[in-house]
């Protein structure tokens, strides 16, 4: 086993190369997921049997309670929560990559660096920064978790010197990692795991829900980051792959999110859009909104020859996703061309609706991203904006003193009709308000985004 086990991590760091492959387009996530599975099992197998396992109870114990556990959050969580769920395990691999750390700073001849106290420098390097980041993605992934759950307030937390602060704790987390490589005393391995805790709160608390997408993929680089630092620890290959693999995927999953939002990364670290700041923007004054009924809607629909769905988060929540493929179904079978619209950040992660899409069977080929369909609204008779605030806003172009301009929208509004279904009047997550629900070719169809569906298809019926 000893002899062949390199060849088996090469084949699973294969798979995993190939499960990004294959998650990148909805046609081969399938089968991207089943690379993943395949490589993960033969990576777990493969470590079982190293010559450095010498027991097993503490490994079985700790495969049934993590499976159990996971078998369990598998089965019961909502697709709609998938984003807290993201965050949550992010936290749990920075977690485990600061136990490992601590292990191996506290038994390094377990781990074949050195003895205690004599830790070899390029191990405490890589300790060191594992630990650094390891801890920094475990408490920033709990406040990102606690936003996306709705625990702690979604606008941004800020107060006076906050960016200052950041900076010195930065300097000093880097100065505590060049002490502890330079003394190997325990006081600095503490310290960098305090200063990394806070740092990590102190870095998503300013960010507004707006941002979370960014957010979700920046952190799971860190776990990845912190996994590899972990590997090199343990001289394990597979793991250093595995993680710099995650590490660079989020972090060009991230450039991608703020490319979306016409954002720098380090604007959205610095900050989010979003809450009270957030709420300014030109005035709207007294303008009164059109409001209409689920049967207004159907007839509208019905009557169109081109029907564009664009989802947000409001569909999401209300878990509307299967009642909207349903009305679908019925208008493209009444002659009505019908197409989705994707914007790179809506919902709260990466591919948020692509993924609620998939779940209710929405055929790939109806699906379209930004760049991709946005020419076609002005040629478009309907959109239908279900759950979505933000991301078609068109002050976003239009208002320079909004604190979203600049970030690319979908240009919803060009439409010959917009029928917006929301809850309420108010703001979106961003906290900005939108001049698109007082257009004269706006219908403001206010109420649960998925009884409104469920009302519409009855009336197409």
């Amino acid at each position: 086993m000893i002899a062949i086990a390199p060849f088996l991590y090469l084949i699973a760091a294969v798979c995993f190369i190939l499960a990004l492959r294959g998650l990148s387009h909805p046609e081969s996530a399938q089968k991207g997921l089943n690379f993943g599975i395949a490589g993960m099992a033969l990576a777990i197998f493969t470590t079982l049997f190293a010559p450095q396992v010498e027991g097993y109870s503490y490994i079985v114990l700790g495969i049934a309670a993590g499976g159990g556990i996971g078998a369990l959050i598998a089965k019961k969580i909502e697709m709609t929560a998938l984003p807290q769920l993201m965050a949550g395990f992010h936290s749990l691999v920075g977690l485990a990559a600061v136990f490992v750390a601590m292990a191996a700073f506290y038994n390094p001849e377990a781990y074949g660096i050195g003895t205690h106290g004599d830790i070899h420098t390029a191990s405490l390097i890589e300790m060191s920064l594992g630990l650094a980041i390891g801890a920094v993605t475990f408490t920033g992934s709990l406040i990102a978790f606690g936003k996306l759950q709705g625990k702690i307030s979604g606008k941004p937390i800020i107060f006076e010197g906050q960016h200052k602060l950041n900076a010195i704790l930065g300097a000093a987390l880097f100065f505590m990692i060049i002490m502890l490589c330079v003394t190997g005393s325990a006081f600095w391995l503490w310290m960098i795991v305090l200063i990394a805790l806070a740092l990590g709160i102190l870095m998503i608390i300013p960010i507004g829900g707006a941002d979370m997408p960014v957010i979700v993929s920046m952190l799971n680089s860190y776990s990845g980051w912190a996994a590899a630092g972990i590997g090199f620890t343990l001289h394990n290959n597979l793991l250093i792959v595995t993680g710099a693999l995650v590490g660079a995927s989020g972090a060009i999953l991230s450039y991608i999110m703020c490319k979306g939002m016409n954002r720098s990364f380090i604007n959205v670290i610095l900050g989010g859009f979003g809450g009270e700041q957030a709420s300014g923007g030109a005035d709207l004054g007294d303008r009164t909104a059109k409001t209409g009924a689920a049967d207004d809607a159907a007839w509208i629909m019905k009557n169109a020859a081109k029907v564009i769905i664009v989802p947000g988060y409001g569909m999401a929540v209300a878990q509307a996703q299967h009642a909207l493929r349903e009305m679908a179904d019925i208008l493209k079978k009444e002659g009505v061309d019908v197409k989705y619209a994707i914007h790179p950040v809506a919902g709260r992660m990466p591919g948020h609706m692509n993924v609620l899409l998939a779940e209710a069977n929405v055929p790939y080929d109806e699906v379209f991203e930004m760049e991709d369909i946005n020419r076609e609204f002005a040629q478009t008779d309907v959109v239908y904006v279900i759950g979505a605030n933000d991301i078609t806003n068109p002050a976003a172009k239009s208002d320079p003193s909004s604190p979203i301009f600049g970030m690319p929208v979908l240009d919803v509004g060009k439409a010959k009709t917009v029928l917006f279904v929301k809850r309420s009047m108010g703001s979106g997550y961003a906290g900005v308000d939108n001049p698109l629900f007082y257009q004269d070719n706006t219908m403001m169809l206010l109420g649960d985004a998925k009884k409104m569906t469920e009302d519409i298809i009855k009336a197409l019926e």
